[in-house]
């Protein structure tokens, strides 16, 4: 299809941070576009690039990454703070509409503290073996290639310059590369994927690049290839020591924003179950005051938890490796916990909400990453005789679509005892 060039009204922003126009064939997304602007863009199909602003919106601002609209990491830098922070309640206020269910779903929580603790950066290489480190160029698979990412921590300062020097001493086997770095209080821990087993020679250029960036741990498909110092990470009154390319919340503050949220909706109960805990995000912070059964596919992750929780003052934490996907806790299981709290994928837990929503477990806490997914689960949760009692969104992915989401699910005591002599 040839571009045409258009003049368009924005009358939104969608859910990706696109300026949303109605041309003459329907819906233009275009990126970069804010509500209320006049622009100028090439059109093609359903989609635009933003060639100029005609009127701009009120709400612009100047963008503070010289890679913006360039690199496919932030969507949204333009807007100010106020109706940015609507747009994202907004994402969670629709998806929980469209999903019939009636809440007041409270304000953006900002959660993105000192920046990203955790980046995975890329690596291509040309026909020369000339590698581009970066980030994904937006609606493009091109690199990106940048020396400093300001929605980063501080402690991440050096991940650029250690990826680079990660993919020039991976440069002869020119293999796509995955370079995930995570800060920790320990130093940046490494994780590598893309490139399959190493041989010596790259073995010992990797050693030597761990030792001259100073990494606390590099990996190669989560086998260690030089530790210098244990990665560590502080959880509640635990220090955890995650395997290789665990996964962790975003940023700090978020982290501990939800974590708090989640003990403080789960006071008073005794036996509570992690689903999905990981490495122990929720379970060893609930741990001070209640007794834990994590579940986990991962049993690195579970191992690491475990670990972490042989300490004083904590309550026994159980653990138990299992798909709850194709295996999800029971009904029967669920009704053993005074509360389940629950943290899948981005895609959600569709089949373990279902065997939730027929339990009789008093309390429910879901968190989510993904509006849509959240406001399925949650609608299979109330068809199941639960009540929302609160949603909320939190930012620790400033600046792009995503919104942590968490929301609390109580069943009546009279529905509790309904489905008690269904039983």
């Amino acid at each position: 299809m040839i571009s045409l060039s258009a003049r368009l009204h924005i009358d939104r922003l969608g859910q990706r941070g696109e300026g949303v126009a109605r041309g003459p064939d329907g819906l233009v997304f275009i990126p970069y576009a804010l509500p209320d602007e006049t622009i100028i863009a090439e059109v093609d199909g359903s989609r635009g690039r933003l060639v100029e602003v005609l009127t701009p919106s009120p709400n612009r601002i100047a963008p503070f990454c010289r890679y913006f609209s360039v690199c496919g990491g932030c969507a949204v830098q333009t807007l100010a703070a106020a109706p940015y922070a609507q747009w994202k309640r907004g994402n969670v206020v629709n998806a929980i509409r469209q999903a019939r269910l009636e809440i007041e779903v409270a304000a953006l929580a900002d959660a993105h503290g000192e920046g990203r603790r955790r980046a995975t950066f890329h690596a291509r290489y040309d026909s020369r073996g000339q590698a581009a480190i970066g980030f994904m160029q937006s609606r493009a698979h091109e690199i990106v290639e940048i020396d400093a990412c300001p929605v980063l921590a501080p402690s991440m300062r050096d991940a650029p310059r250690a990826a680079r020097a990660i993919a020039e001493a991976l440069a002869a086997s020119a293999k796509p590369l995955d370079i995930l770095v995570t800060a920790t209080a320990s130093g940046l821990d490494v994780d590598v994927k893309g490139h399959g087993p190493l041989g010596k020679n790259e073995t010992r250029k990797l050693v030597g690049v761990a030792l001259g960036h100073d990494l606390a741990r590099l990996s190669n498909h989560g086998v260690i290839v030089a530790v210098q110092r244990t990665p560590m990470l502080a959880m509640g009154k635990a220090t955890v020591a995650p395997p290789p390319g665990a996964f962790l919340q975003a940023t700090a503050a978020g982290e501990e924003l939800l974590a708090a949220k989640v003990c403080a909706a789960i006071a008073g109960s005794g036996r509570v179950a992690d689903l999905f805990a990981g490495v122990g995000t929720f379970s060893l912070r609930m741990a001070e005051f209640a007794q834990i059964h994590a579940f986990d596919l991962e049993e690195a992750a579970l191992g690491a938890l475990a670990k972490a929780a042989l300490i004083p003052g904590l309550r026994p934490v159980r653990v138990e490796s299992r798909d709850l996907f194709r295996h999800p806790l029971s009904p029967q299981e669920a009704a053993q916990f005074d509360a389940i709290v629950f943290d899948p994928p981005r895609a959600g837990a569709e089949q373990q909400a279902r065997a939730l929503a027929a339990s009789t477990a008093p309390l429910v806490v879901a968190m989510s990453c993904n509006a849509q997914t959240f406001a399925r689960d949650a609608a299979i949760l109330c068809a199941g005789g639960y009540e929302i009692v609160r949603v909320e969104p939190i930012d620790q992915f400033r600046h792009s679509p995503h919104v942590e989401i968490i929301g609390i699910f109580r069943r009546p005591a009279e529905t509790r005892r309904g489905r008690r002599l269904l039983g």
